[in-house]
């Protein structure tokens, strides 16, 4: 295993971690329930640190996609 491929798979698992940190971050309001109708609000908009939250997560998942593309091709 060459040095780049050590370097992906060491991104991987940290992406991997922060994604999982951040979604356990987010508000948790936000069930099945309030998707089929609960909740009672009727709009909401994202401020501050859960919009932030949002949009990492968000960045955290292409990154992971990315990585996973290129261990994927330098692996083979």
């Amino acid at each position: 295993m060459d040095n780049l491929t050590k370097t992906l798979l060491v991104s991987q698992i940290i992406v991997c971690g922060m994604l999982v940190v951040s979604i356990l971050l987010q508000n948790r309001a936000e069930g099945l329930g309030k998707m089929f109708g609960g909740g009672g609000e009727v709009f909401r908009t994202k401020r501050g640190l859960e919009k932030f939250l949002y949009y990492f997560t968000i960045f955290l998942i292409v990154a992971l996609v990315f990585l996973s593309l290129a261990i994927l091709k330098y692996v083979q």
